[in-house]
C-alpha cells in the first residue's frame, strides 16, 4: 500500500474527485443558506458543545467549546456571539482569527444525529457592555468572538449513528484510558502529572470553570 506521493491512486484534482464522488443529491445542496434559518436557529439554542475551527500561520486549529445550552448567542441572523470562557491561555483559536477571519463551528446536541455547520468570519472584542452581558456568577469572559456568518447546513446523521457517540453501551469503561495526569507524566518525563494531578483535577476544574 503506498501512502505517499508515489500512490499511483493517489487523487490529485477536482475531476478525479468528482469521478470518484459523483454528484450531490437536490437536498445536500438546498440546505445550505447564508443566514440563520428558524430551523437552524432552534439547533444553536439547544446545543451546549461546539468545535471551533481555525487557520493561521502556524496551522489549523479545531477547539472544543462548551456551556450551558444556547451559549452561543444568535445576536441576528447573521450574527453569532461566543464567549471565550476560562482555558489553559494558549489562545491559539484568538490568535488564528487575528491572522484569518475565517472560521468553521460544529455544533452537537445531546441525543441528536444532525449536526450544524457554520462558515464565516470572525473578529475578538473586548467591549465591556458585551463582556458584562456573558458573565457567570460574576464572572466576565475575557472576549467575545463576533462571527459574521456566510453559510449555514445541517450535516445528516450517518456519521453519529455509525460512532454511536450517543450509545452509552459503546463508551470506554472507567479506566480503560490514559488519564489527563498519565498522559502529562508520559510526556514531561515525570515532570509535570502523575496520580496527584488527577486526584486534585475535578476540583481545579470546578473552581476555575468561569
Amino acid at each position: 500500500m503506498h501512502l505517499d506521493d508515489d500512490d499511483p491512486h493517489r487523487v490529485a484534482d477536482l475531476s478525479a474527485l468528482q469521478a470518484v464522488y459523483g454528484t450531490p443529491a437536490p437536498t445536500s445542496l438546498r440546505k445550505e443558506v447564508n443566514h440563520l434559518h428558524a430551523s437552524y436557529r432552534a439547533l444553536i439554542e439547544a446545543s451546549p458543545f461546539a468545535v471551533l475551527a481555525t487557520s493561521g500561520r502556524d496551522g489549523l486549529d479545531a477547539s472544543p467549546r462548551g456551556d450551558a445550552v444556547g451559549f452561543v448567542t444568535i445576536e441576528d441572523e447573521r450574527t453569532l456571539l461566543l464567549p471565550d470562557r476560562r482555558g489553559n491561555n494558549r489562545i491559539d483559536s484568538l490568535r488564528n482569527v487575528l491572522e484569518d477571519p475565517r472560521v468553521a463551528l460544529l455544533f452537537l446536541v445531546p441525543g441528536i444525529g444532525e449536526t450544524l455547520r457554520v462558515n464565516g468570519r470572525a473578529h475578538i472584542t473586548t467591549a465591556p457592555d458585551l463582556l458584562q452581558r456573558f458573565a457567570v456568577d460574576g464572572k466576565a469572559p475575557r472576549s467575545v468572538l463576533v462571527i459574521k456568518v456566510e453559510t449555514v447546513y445541517f450535516q445528516c446523521s450517518r456519521a453519529l449513528v455509525r460512532s454511536c457517540l450517543w450509545d452509552a453501551a459503546s463508551w470506554p469503561r472507567p479506566g480503560a484510558l490514559p488519564s489527563a495526569g498519565d498522559i502529562l507524566a508520559a510526556l514531561t518525563d515525570g515532570q509535570f502529572g502523575g496520580s496527584a494531578y488527577d486526584q486534585a483535577q475535578p476540583e481545579r476544574v470546578k473552581t476555575s470553570l468561569y
